[in-house]
């Protein structure tokens, strides 16, 4: 094989190691679909984006990471969580400067800052100042990096348990289930990771459509800083269910929207799944008393989609609910109540005829009258090879798994304590159809918090959530956060395959 063959190899799979979403195309497969000789290896580095958490000065906050024990991943990296106004102690800020340094940014130490993985690492901040955060890894702490942002709020607007997992930045989100209604106050923070400053464009959409504004264009977003972005200020029009897309023109951002009500606590509401024709929501509490559900259709068609509760012994249709017509363009939502009449669920939406790509999230609700408290459950991606979620306890944390077609047998790992416990692992089988609470395996002699690490060993996909619980003053404080598969491996060709494909890309 000559020189140049083998320069490509290596710069092809630098590239994928790197970046974790290098795609190349096998030689004699017209799909493009990975050969034989492909082999999967562990991301080499990644970035995560965790949003401020609070404007309340009784806020506390705790941030926990996690990156399992991978086989094949590097000996050595790093993995750290900081301020995004500043750069680490010594100068290890993540960018690709050959002095490690940003203008004007300040030394500091990281919030969090790992020593190995398979054990979680935790950092907590307090009151409104505490910042939006930035997080790189890198080498052997990359492949399947997570962290979890859980704030804790006695009292005021959006009081409660609110929770989110750190997402890496990205061009593009969907948020349905936003709302500018009278008793709420929602936040979209943006978070640019970047030393160049982004350009960020939201498109706000009703129950009529497009909502106008003439302010919601060509927001900037400067380098390492966030924006918190109060969507009362995008629109005149007061809109109980509100779908905000999320565009950016230049650079990347992160985004979250922070949804505080002022008499039902406050949680953040994570990005939709990608649009798609069939949609999972996973985790329904098995105590919610109010479910909601918003929808959109993206796209020029309307969407017709069958609405299906999958349940511990099957999937069944909610009475009234049988159907969501969703038209092009406008945002659809459904009330249907204490859907899961004490038993877990997970909410399937599939298309009754033609298949129309749309997003959706579940608006939950916990406890009466003035012990009310709120959450959020958008589309989720199936758990793929392994997902990830930290911030676990002893008690207080419900894993949901759901196979909304076959059926299918899944591990779950409890990981080390950060102060101290064993790992243990646990099988479960899920029949097809169905959602079920599996029970939460426990780290042995835990001392602090653990992650949970589920795997799908065979049969079809499932997807997954987990709730964090906790009484406070008699509200049943409450946040939910998706399983998506943590991409911490990229395919990479076998060196005796034929890449001049790529010549030609």
């Amino acid at each position: 094989m000559n020189r140049t063959t083998l320069s490509l190899i290596a710069a092809a799979t630098a590239l994928a190691a790197v970046t974790g979403f290098a795609t190349l195309k096998p030689a004699g497969t017209s799909d493009g679909s990975a050969s034989a000789t492909a082999a999967r290896l562990p991301v080499e580095r990644t970035s995560l984006l965790c949003p401020q958490p609070s404007a309340s000065d009784i806020a506390d906050t705790t941030y926990t990471s996690f990156t399992p024990v991978v086989e094949g991943a590097s000996g050595s990296g790093k993995a750290q969580l900081q301020a995004a106004t500043e750069k680490s102690a010594d100068g290890a800020d993540g960018d690709d400067s050959s002095d490690g340094k940003k203008s004007g940014a300040k030394a500091a130490k990281p919030v969090v800052q790992p020593k190995e993985p398979g054990k979680p690492a935790a950092g907590d901040t307090s009151g409104a100042d505490a910042p939006a955060l930035v997080g790189l890894a890198s080498g052997k702490f990359a492949p399947g990096w997570t962290v979890q942002e859980t704030t804790e709020v006695a009292a005021g607007a959006g009081r409660g348990l609110l929770g989110t997992n750190c997402t890496a930045p990205d061009t593009e989100f969907w948020f349905p289930g936003a709302s500018t209604a009278a008793q709420r106050t929602d936040y979209v923070h943006l978070t640019n990771p970047d030393d160049a400053a982004a350009v960020v464009d939201i498109d706000l959409y009703g129950k009529d459509g497009t909502l106008k504004s003439t302010v919601a264009d060509g927001i900037t977003v400067q380098a390492h800083a966030s924006e918190p972005i109060l969507l009362n200020t995008l629109t005149g029009d007061p809109q109980a269910d509100l779908t905000v897309h999320v565009k950016v023109r230049s650079g990347r951002v992160g985004a979250a929207v922070q949804a505080l009500d002022a008499k039902t606590g406050g949680d953040w509401l994570a990005s939709s799944a990608d649009p798609a024709g069939s949609l999972v929501m996973p985790g329904i509490p098995k105590d919610a008393t109010s479910v909601r559900l918003v929808a959109f259709a993206p796209g020029d068609t309307d969407a017709d989609l069958k609405v299906r509760l999958a349940s511990p012994s099957g999937t069944i249709t909610p009475a009234g609910n049988e159907t969501l017509h969703v038209k092009a363009g406008m945002t659809a939502a459904a009330d249907l109540g204490d859907v899961t009449r004490g038993e877990a669920g997970s909410l399937v939406l599939t298309p009754t005829g033609s298949s129309v790509p749309v997003v959706a999230a579940l608006l939950v609700v916990r406890g009466k009258g003035a012990d009310q408290e709120t959450a959020f459950i958008p589309a989720t991606a199936p758990v793929g090879a392994r997902a990830t979620v930290a911030d676990n306890t002893a008690k207080g944390s419900t894993l949901a798994v759901t196979a909304p077609g076959e059926g299918a047998r899944i591990k779950v790992t409890a990981s080390a304590g950060s102060g101290a416990g064993t790992a243990v692992s646990k099988t479960f089988t899920i029949k097809g159809g169905t959602t079920q609470n599996v029970e939460v395996p426990v780290p042995s002699g835990l001392k602090g918090t653990y992650a949970l690490t589920v795997e799908p060993v065979s049969g079809g996909p499932v997807y997954a959530s987990r709730m964090l619980s906790a009484n406070q003053d008699g509200v049943p404080a409450f946040t939910i956060q998706g399983l998506p598969d943590d991409r911490g491996t990229v395919s990479v060709p076998d060196a005796e395959q034929d890449l001049s494909v790529l010549l030609k890309q």
